[in-house]
């Protein structure tokens, strides 16, 4: 059990943010400077936000409070070769309108819910910059729609108390802490030899992969980029099994394609069934907890459900299953023969 400080929520910062290029709309009426810089601030911010940088604005806004991650370890501590099998045992108290994944087709994606954010301020700050009152109105009134959005998602997606009339929660992150466990429990019945194994299960996750971003801070010292791979289970048992191709709140970054490549050829070994949009149709996510891996510089491959395919609240404990078993054969896979 590792304590890391973490930033509790993700919507104040945003919020804020928002909030200041609607101000900076209205102030851009009497003073194209001051509208121009504000503006800018909050287009730089947000992209910040958005995009898992420094994240300065919460820093600012908010004070860190305790998170905690939960770390193990199996196979040989010694070896040279090194698996993070990861998941986040985050769970909302009841589902967020705007947090269902949408299918078109065979395509897999998400709407793209965070654009208007930076968009709206890049209005502001344009507009108010080239005296231009059209763009910078448009965005104002975008950023107060956004700054509107952002505050009801929080309030949408924060545990309610129980009333007995409520939606039993779904998985969520609890179903990648089942496979950790019944992976942990087979390799513990056959031994890995000369593969290092940690498990982790992030706090914080809905802060914005807040547990993730410490542990991938504190341990990539110990972690060889050219020996290293994270395989992370997204909120498995909710739909169909997926192998996400790419993510980002903004713009697409891919996963690794060449550790991708092995994890959907473990899935076909063990006859499991793997959906892998490959190079076409992608899942666009917020974040998840291979993103911050990504972002560090490691192979990353990351196994998410597709929309709800069982009424929420109940579980497809048979896709957890196949989860767990891909996991293991993946494991066994980076083992030296």
């Amino acid at each position: 059990m590792e304590e890391v400080p973490a930033y509790p929520s993700y919507a104040l910062p945003l919020w804020a943010l928002a909030a200041l290029a609607t101000a900076a709309g209205l102030l851009g009426a009497r003073s194209r400077l001051l509208g121009a810089l504000a503006g800018a601030v909050a287009t730089v911010g947000l992209v910040d936000e958005l995009a898992h940088g420094r994240r300065l604005a919460r820093a600012a806004l908010a004070r860190r409070r305790t998170a905690c991650n939960v770390v193990a370890g199996l196979g040989d501590p010694n070896a040279r070769r090194t698996l993070v099998v990861t998941a986040h045992h985050t769970s909302s108290g009841r589902p967020s309108r705007f947090g269902r994944r949408w299918l078109f087709g065979r395509d897999v994606r998400t709407l793209p819910v965070w654009w208007p954010l930076p968009l709206g301020a890049l209005l502001v700050a344009a507009g108010a910059a080239t005296g231009h009152s059209g763009a910078r109105r448009s965005g104002t009134v975008v950023s107060a729609l956004a700054s509107t959005f952002i505050a009801y998602l929080d309030a949408d997606a924060r545990p309610s108390r129980p009333t007995g009339r409520d939606v039993p929660p779904g998985v969520g992150g609890l179903g990648g802490v089942a496979v950790l466990v019944a992976f942990a429990e087979s390799v513990r019945r056959r031994p890995l030899h000369g593969l290092r194994v940690v498990l982790l299960s992030a706090g914080a996750a809905h802060g914005g992969q807040e547990g993730a971003r410490a542990f991938a801070r504190d341990r990539s010292p110990g972690l060889a980029r050219g020996t290293t791979w994270f395989l992370d289970l997204d909120e498995p048992g909710a739909g169909e099994l997926v192998l996400l191709g790419a993510e980002g709140a903004l713009w697409p970054v891919r996963h690794d394609g060449t550790f991708g490549e092995l994890v959907a050829r473990c899935a076909v070994e063990q006859g499991v069934a793997l959906y892998t949009p490959g190079r076409g149709p992608v899942l666009r996510a917020t974040a998840t907890v291979a993103s911050v891996a990504r972002g560090h510089g490691y192979p990353t491959a990351c196994l998410v459900s597709t929309p709800p395919l069982v009424p929420y609240g109940q579980v497809a404990y048979g896709q957890m299953a196949d989860a767990a078993q891909v996991a293991e054969a993946v494991a066994r896979a980076l083992t030296p023969h």
